[in-house]
């Protein structure tokens, strides 16, 4: 069994337009690299009838616990103006030891790092105490609606089990070594509608402005602090993100306004919670000035945390083995995968350098590649003592 080199597959994987939801052939061509190491390779395709179908990957190898699990994605944001860009986005190059290409930060890199690992420490042990896994999925950028969620609900149905889980999405704001996320906020997104009666401008004792009680409803959820955080999390935020009332004529009050917003929660808050409040401030405020409204709320996830454990530990250890930093843990960022599999697995989060994530120009360290095969590889290598 030969190593495989993790900045040539980088490339390889690069290579793919997979722009969400186009899988452009990229969960194949794993696969087929994932079984010449020996795994089991299941590619599953979901669809439901308000989405497009999304391939994803689940890979195995061997059958023994504990399980460790690699999960990455293969999908990519759009490059946007090609021609902003020094290189074609999807033919990535070399320059100033910089591998460049849409992808090379989130996250095709990561993948080919472990991919490498797992070729050179199963090369060296091949009969260890337990099996390795990969869940790869083409839907992270996108809706998630195809993609590790269906993956996990289908692995609780296969009753397969696993024990830990790496998730390879870029961590560090810097440097390679800086940061392990061990949690995320939840996200949550929603619209308020406010219904009041439409009429001429010049009669405004006949109408009821709708926009004056969104306005009053906004200041009000903006101004109310959701809390303080804790050591854990920072303050949960809300922000509006649209206000619109589709309106172009100058003398004619609507008879709707509405606004969109979303919220980044810690734990100290779960999704109910914050619907009940949200519900709360503008059922008063409607009353008062005897409006109607609707709101229409989408939970991208949940907020979580894994408590520090013997693994991520370990990870820690390693980390500043190899980069001469030692990491500190965070919950900061948007969304994750993550929020899916920590209902089957305790999981960290540990990957490249996230400058350029979904940037012109999108790039890695060819050290920072080799580097974190070498995090990875050790990991391997002491979690299988």
């Amino acid at each position: 069994m030969q190593n495989i080199d993790e900045l040539h597959l980088a490339k390889e994987l690069i290579t793919f337009p997979s722009v969400t939801p186009k899988d452009a052939g990229a969960i194949n061509f794993l696969s087929k690299k994932l079984k010449s190491l020996g795994f089991k390779c299941k590619i599953l395709e979901f669809r439901d009838k308000n989405s497009k179908p999304i391939k994803n990957l689940y890979a195995k190898f061997g059958s023994k616990q504990p399980n460790l699990c690699y999960a990455g994605h293969t999908d990519v944001v759009p490059p946007g103006n090609i021609n902003n860009w020094t290189v074609n986005p999807f033919k990535p190059r070399i320059k100033k030891n910089h591998l460049i290409g849409r992808g090379a930060n989130d996250m095709k890199s990561s993948i080919a790092c472990f991919v490498s690992a797992v070729s050179k420490f199963i090369k060296k042990k091949p009969k260890f105490n337990g099996s390795i896994s990969f869940l790869i999925t083409g839907d992270e950028e996108g809706y998630a609606i195809n993609g590790t969620k269906k993956v996990v609900e289908y692995l609780k149905k296969k009753n397969e089990k696993i024990n830990f889980c790496i998730v390879g999405e870029p961590t560090n704001p810097n440097k390679l070594g800086e940061m392990i996320k061990i949690g995320r906020r939840g996200s949550m997104s929603g619209t308020i509608e406010i219904y009041g009666i439409q009429g001429h401008v010049a009669y405004p004792h006949l109408v009821n402005n709708p926009i004056n009680t969104l306005v009053s409803v906004c200041k009000k959820l903006k101004d109310k602090k959701l809390d303080k955080g804790n050591k854990n999390f920072q303050p949960s935020n809300l922000e509006f993100t649209s206000v619109d009332v589709n309106n172009k004529a100058y003398n004619v009050i609507p008879g709707s306004a509405k606004a969109q917003f979303n919220i980044r929660f810690n734990n100290l808050h779960t999704a109910l919670s914050l619907k009940k409040k949200i519900n709360l401030v503008v059922k008063k405020i409607c009353k008062k000035n005897k409006c109607k409204f609707k709101i229409n709320y989408t939970v991208n996830g949940e907020s979580f945390l894994t408590k520090p454990n013997k693994t991520i530990i370990l990870a820690k250890q390693i980390i500043k083995k190899v980069t001469r930093i030692s990491p500190k843990f965070s919950t900061t960022g948007g969304t994750s995968d993550a929020r899916f599999i920590r209902k089957i697995s305790p999981c960290l989060e540990f990957g490249l350098v996230n400058k350029t994530m979904h940037k012109v120009d999108e790039c890695v360290s060819i050290s920072d590649l080799r580097k974190l095969t070498e995090i990875y590889k050790l990991i391997l290598i002491e979690y299988f003592k």
